[in-house]
């Protein structure tokens, strides 16, 4: 037996780890929804910033992630075009595979998350571990226990099941991936209409703009902005390097964001949502975001070059006026969009 992917399975260029991982597995389905869509439908944009103690401070621009009391980007995004999404995690590394090769027999591809510090087709600085990556495996060969997975690039990666296994069960925090996999139930599968479109965009403007707590939204964004500097106070210059490299990461594409902090991605979105609602002035909202990301993608260099530096601290000081900057065209930005909608 050789390995090969699942009979009609296509691997896809993507642009985010959990939309495109979605993608794949709606494409296979032939639900064929955008990944922009998914990630607008899923109320999927937002901004955190997070720093736990001990951790490293991470900057984010997703929202809607699944925790008790939140449903998530990926059943949201399931309700919204007639696809019933279950997700599921155990502390067992043999039911995790089992379920998985079980999955894999009855002809789905599984969707699930892993630590990318243990997928031996990425190159990254030693010690690095994400563990919310989102990968579909298409594909199983049992004389060799090898794994196809699909991940945002074109090809399909070969992966031993002892390196999955490690990946799904990674303990590195601050986001463990607990062998988390998804069940998707096509059976009433549809497009989405207007109205969930609308309530989606509207859903993403209130999260930036009524923040629950402060370490989100544009609150958020300002505080990214004043706690940068203290940075240098309260980690070695390893750690510094570090988070640098890992602000640089997760705003631009090579991060799984499409870019701009996911801005270009909700752009896309933005103009798809004109079509469907038919209220064209979407695409001047299209417009700003498209822009906001490219002032995203200057703050991402920003923090590509002190993480480089031969003084990683003097490229903070360079990050507070863009932030903030930042903060104020968001602010106006999603304001606008909540009156469209």
């Amino acid at each position: 037996m050789t390995l090969q992917p699942l009979e009609g399975f296509k691997s896809l260029k993507t642009h985010h780890c959990v939309t495109g991982s979605m993608r794949h597995v709606y494409v296979y389905n032939d639900h064929p929804i955008s990944e922009e869509m998914l990630l607008g439908l899923g109320a999927g944009v937002g901004f955190v910033y997070w720093h736990q103690k001990g951790q490293p401070p991470f900057i984010g621009g997703r929202a809607n992630f699944e925790r008790p009391g939140v449903e998530g980007l990926e059943k949201t995004a399931g309700r919204r075009t007639g696809v019933v999404v279950e997700s599921y995690t155990t502390s067992s590394a043999r039911k995790a595979e089992q379920t998985l090769l079980a999955m894999l027999d009855a002809g789905q591809p599984v969707m699930i998350h892993c630590d990318m510090g243990f997928l031996p087709y990425f190159d990254l600085p030693e010690g690095y571990h994400f563990g919310a990556h989102v990968v579909v495996v298409a594909g199983y060969d049992p004389e060799t226990r090898q794994v196809l997975i699909a991940d945002r690039d074109r090809g399909l990666h070969p992966v031993s099941m002892e390196d999955l296994e490690r990946a799904r069960g990674s303990t590195y925090k601050p986001f463990p991936p607990r062998h988390k996999w998804y069940t998707f139930d096509f059976s009433d599968k549809r497009q989405p209409g207007a109205c969930e479109v609308r309530e989606a965009i509207a859903e993403q403007a209130k999260g930036m703009l009524e923040p629950p707590i402060s370490n989100f939204g544009i609150k958020g964004i300002r505080k990214a902005a004043k706690r940068a500097l203290k940075w240098p106070d309260l980690m070695d210059e390893d750690m510094l390097r570090f988070t640098l490299f890992n602000a640089f990461v997760f705003i631009d594409a090579t991060g799984g964001t499409g870019g701009g902090l996911f801005r270009y991605m909700f752009s896309r979105f933005l103009r798809e949502a004109a079509e469907i609602t038919g209220d064209t002035r979407l695409n001047e909202s299209a417009d700003e975001f498209q822009y906001i990301g490219d002032r995203w993608q200057e703050v991402a260099e920003i923090f590509k070059r002190g993480w480089k530096a031969a003084d990683p601290v003097a490229a903070l000081a360079e990050t507070t006026a863009p932030l903030m900057e930042l903060a104020d065209l968001e602010k106006a930005a999603w304001g606008r969009l909540r009156t469209l909608v």
